[in-house]
């Protein structure tokens, strides 16, 4: 579903913002509002050590903290649907800019809570009228050795001004400036953008594929050496932050804050090395049922089973993945049917848009989605994804106080995988045909595949860069390359052949921007499939657990909350449960071929 020009969607196809702000106006008198608002805050600077004051100030920060994340919503979203649009990206950059402000001016408060003797922090802890605060407050207790001085902190707070300006460059290049070129499909010429060329990737024939893929990157290698630059820089901005907090590496940094352990990280890695013969076994298998002389990185996206193709148009797809999800129950159901009925989604690509998909929570209205939909089966999950994000975003918004409802990144996959999980598992319970039943453990395999394999190979090329920059090591374009090609050689192995340009893949992935991300895809599927299976097998009891764990938002440590949902990732129990269920899905497979 392509459209040249945002004005030609029909308007249930496009998020309704206005639930946020009826008119700009609006949105402009609240800039104009948290603007004079905000900046009273600072009034507060010294006087924090007393408890009534410190009370004062964070119901306060609670109701400036609301204002800008409503701002701060419509207009990412709003820049998102037309990035071309020279007023909404100035309202973007406007609000961008004061969030920036915003985060100088309270610079302040983590030096000054950070300087309370421990036994008054534990006290604010334990009073009941700090327990919407009592998550931040145990934060600042923990993380004292990182927290530096005022002057230090404002000082970073400004380095984020300019160092989140790689992620920003990246997103301008690959969503206006980088041109992708046509490809001519059935003699007709088809204007390459991400939703094209991840549609074009499923097309069966291996030369339109051939030809999709050559000039999709053809467009990331004109810019090689520009998005080389933008990757190293991000890399060493948190390199930076990692060493001026006191932190032995950015990893260190990044799951600190989390509250993940690195044996997680670890045991990830570690499991993926030791399970990647089923995944080679797995690519002989699909070289041997396509019936091609290689198999190539181009030929990986394609079903090899096609007759099978689930694909729906938009409205038949929305239909089908409330029935994956009856299992959730008619409360989870009525909230969906919601979603799809009052416009919380953009659904369809223009040229301008921002490619991909995500979900963005507002407080006080509801989640929002984004999609770049085509007529796939890969976009049908990802409706059932995102809704899992939106949500989680729903319930932990319902049930949990301001300062909480929002859930670590780390647990941010889980309900959205889970979704497809059960999506997937619905599809094969009601499937009877023998070819349509391939398929869809065929596509089990490649979710696992993409969303557990490939992202610890993300995951471990993120290691390995920030360990380069960390050792002085210069990331060049011909390195980073390098390192890519021979991971992507060691994870899919000798059945595959490596085309030359698939080691510049590592260039066109925006998550890397957002350092040490992408293994909590890995982890969410492994986390997601655990929890998926026990609903499906136990019934009302674990559904309970799930929305239990769904409700928590930020109010335990991302570990324990999967342990309410009946997941314990500090063993290697989980992690060794899907490498056995992709190994005995491929059996079933192997069996049916």
């Amino acid at each position: 579903m392509s459209y040249t020009k945002r004005s030609e969607i029909p308007d249930k196809y496009k998020w309704n913002l206005g639930d946020i702000y009826p008119t700009t106006e609006d949105w402009e008198k609240e800039f104009a509002a948290f603007a004079e608002q905000y900046p009273r805050l600072t009034e507060y600077r010294g006087r924090l050590s007393d408890r009534d004051t410190l009370l004062e100030f964070l119901r306060r920060t609670d109701e400036v903290e609301k204002m800008l994340d409503r701002l701060f919503g419509y207009a990412h979203m709003d820049y998102d649907s037309d990035l071309q649009d020279g007023e909404k990206q100035a309202r973007y950059s406007r609000i961008y800019a004061l969030y920036i402000k915003y985060s100088e001016a309270t610079s302040f408060v983590s030096a000054e809570l950070s300087a309370l003797p421990d036994e008054q922090l534990r006290a604010l802890i334990a009073d009941p009228d700090f327990a919407d605060y009592d998550v931040a407050l145990g934060n600042i207790l923990r993380g004292k050795a990182h927290i530096l001085s005022e002057r230090e902190e404002r000082l970073l707070a400004g380095v984020g001004n300019f160092s989140g300006q790689f992620h920003e460059v990246f997103n301008r290049l690959d969503s206006g400036e980088i041109q992708f070129g046509s490809v001519n499909v059935d003699g007709k010429k088809v204007p390459l953008g991400h939703g094209t060329y991840s549609m074009l990737m499923q097309h069966k024939s291996q030369a339109v594929r051939r030809k999709a893929f050559k000039e999709y990157y053809k467009a990331y290698i004109a810019k090689i050496n520009t998005l080389a630059g933008l990757y190293e820089g991000s890399v060493k901005a948190d390199c930076f932050s990692a060493k001026a907090r006191n932190f032995g590496s950015a990893m260190e940094q990044a799951l600190f804050y989390e509250q993940v352990d690195k044996s997680v990280y670890d045991n990830l890695i570690a499991c993926m090395h030791s399970s990647l013969k089923p995944l080679h076994r797995y690519m002989s298998l699909r070289k041997k049922v396509m019936g091609v002389k290689k198999l190539n990185m181009y030929d990986l996206h394609v079903a090899i089973f096609p007759d099978a193709d689930i694909s729906r148009e938009y409205e038949e797809a929305c239909e089908l993945v409330l029935k994956g999800l009856a299992p959730l129950g008619e409360d989870y159901l009525d909230v969906v049917r919601q979603a799809f009925a009052n416009r919380w989604i953009d659904v369809c690509e223009t040229p301008t848009k921002r490619s991909g998909a995500y979900s963005s929570g507002v407080t006080g209205v509801h989640p929002y989605m984004l999609l770049n939909y085509q007529k796939t089966a890969h976009d049908i999950f990802t409706i059932a994804h995102e809704m899992g994000h939106s949500m989680h975003t729903y319930y932990s918004g319902k049930a949990q106080p301001f300062a909480k409802e929002g859930y670590k990144i780390f647990v941010a996959e889980v309900a959205s995988t889970c979704n497809e999980v059960l999506l997937l598992k619905y599809l094969l319970a009601t499937e009877t045909d023998v070819n349509t039943r391939k398929y869809l453990l065929q596509y089990y395999l490649d979710m696992l595949r993409t969303t557990m394999y490939r992202q610890a190979m993300f995951a471990e090329f993120e290691q390995i860069t920030h360990a380069m920059a960390e050792a002085g090591e210069p990331l060049t374009t011909e390195a980073m390359c390098n390192e890519y090609l021979k991971l992507n050689k060691m994870y899919y192995g000798r059945a595959v052949t490596h085309n030359d340009e698939i080691k510049y893949e590592w260039a066109r992935i925006p998550h890397f921007y957002r350092a040490f991300y992408v293994y909590k895809y890995a982890t969410g599927i492994i986390s997601a499939v655990c929890i998926a299976e026990k609903i499906l097998s136990e019934g009302a009891p674990a559904v309970e657990r799930y929305k239990k764990f769904l409700s928590l938002g930020g109010s335990m440590d991302p570990v324990s909350e999967l342990k309410v949902a009946g997941v314990d990732l500090t063993s290697k129990e989980p992690f060794d449960l899907v490498s056995r269920s992709f190994e005995q899905t491929l059996k079933q497979l192997e069996e049916l071929v």
